[in-house]
């Protein structure tokens, strides 16, 4: 099978949609990665199964998944020729954090009717002047989400506040300049082998792959705007372009020079 991987990425003026994102992949497979906003996600075509929270998803049918934000996940194709699928990134602003732990119990939302109406909003994302429209949609989408997440919400208990959590803030304060392994252990409080099995124990990915996932993240959002992959790179906290497009290639399946020339 020829591997193919076709694009096309933008960012719409609809306040709290971050990025629309379509792809059709034949073989490539997502490694373990977080994304700052919410990932809404339909498959068209296919299916596609992915880990979350160390247990095993999948999208047949009329499934709408909802990724939440800082979760570590990964993804490949569930059938033989692959998957399309169709994204949708969406800000706080849309569902507050307050979500996120439901969100990582129950992702596959099996839903005909948010399964439509995430199907019509995307078709008015599409169309430069249907703002409103889009508008309109997402807010009965945000919702049927809040519908079905929010009973679950007040079963979760409080978060912890271990040395991963904060870890994990830390990274995310420095995500352009970095921070060593001994720095961190020293600001966190913790041995350095202790403070990486600790991380890696809790969200299921390593330190490094979560900084690396958190500045491609970042880099999208760049590209989408206009910015060069060099610019990019050395506002992101890569070491170059270079670095960049591997870290970049590697998380999204396509060269950021490709990714920025697919948007709208």
């Amino acid at each position: 099978m020829v591997d193919r991987r076709e694009i096309s990425a933008w960012r719409p003026r609809v306040p709290g949609v971050v990025e629309v994102f379509h792809a059709h992949y034949t073989e490539y497979a997502y490694p373990m990665h977080v994304h700052e906003a919410w990932t809404l996600l339909i498959v068209d075509d296919g299916a596609v199964r992915y880990d979350l929270d160390r247990h095993e998803h999948g999208t047949p049918g009329d499934t709408v998944s909802l990724l939440p934000p800082h979760v570590p996940h990964n993804g490949s194709p569930a059938s033989e020729h692959g998957f399309r699928k169709r994204v949708l990134y969406l800000d706080l602003s849309r569902l507050d954090a307050s979500l996120i732990g439901p969100a990582v119990d129950a992702p596959d939302v099996v839903d005909p009717v948010l399964r439509l109406r995430v199907g019509q909003l995307h078709t008015s994302l599409a169309h430069a002047g249907d703002e409103l429209e889009a508008e309109s949609r997402l807010a009965f989408i945000g919702e049927r989400l809040h519908g079905h997440l929010r009973p679950r919400a007040a079963q979760r208990r409080p978060p912890d506040r271990g040395v991963a959590p904060r870890l994990r803030e830390l990274l995310d304060a420095r995500l352009v300049d970095g921070v060593s392994l001994d720095e961190a252990a020293r600001l966190v409080h913790a041995h350095p082998a202790h403070l990486v099995r600790a991380f890696s124990g809790a969200f299921g990915i390593a330190p490094h792959q979560y900084l690396m996932s958190r500045r491609v993240e970042r880099a999208r959002r760049l590209l989408l705007e206009g910015m060069r992959p060099a610019e990019v790179a050395a506002a992101t906290g890569f070491y170059d372009q270079a670095h960049l497009n591997r870290h970049f290639k590697r998380l999204v399946g396509v060269a950021p020079g490709r990714y920025r020339n697919s948007s709208r």
